[in-house]
């Protein structure tokens, strides 16, 4: 498979892979949390705005409520998203 950019010169992604490659397993996971935890950041930043009057804890519910079941906010938290829309 052949992945391309049209701003990014061929040898230039090709070192990108390889650094990539190169990287620790650890380093590449903490990616992954920084940037999950960055997304979850951005998800209550767009709450935020659309309740400006909630408190923090309500923030916190609704940006949970975007990634797990209505079943699971109810059982873990106590909190039913249908009653708060």
């Amino acid at each position: 498979m052949s992945i391309s950019s049209a701003d990014t010169s061929a040898p230039a992604l090709a070192t990108s892979y390889e650094i990539d490659r190169n990287r620790p397993a650890a380093q590449k996971l903490i990616d992954v949390f920084d940037l999950s935890e960055g997304l979850f950041e951005t998800v209550k930043a767009g709450i935020r705005l659309r309740y400006p009057k909630a408190a923090e804890r309500e923030i916190f519910f609704r940006a949970v409520a975007t990634r797990v079941s209505p079943e699971l906010m109810v059982r873990a938290y106590g909190w039913d998203p249908a009653l708060h829309e």
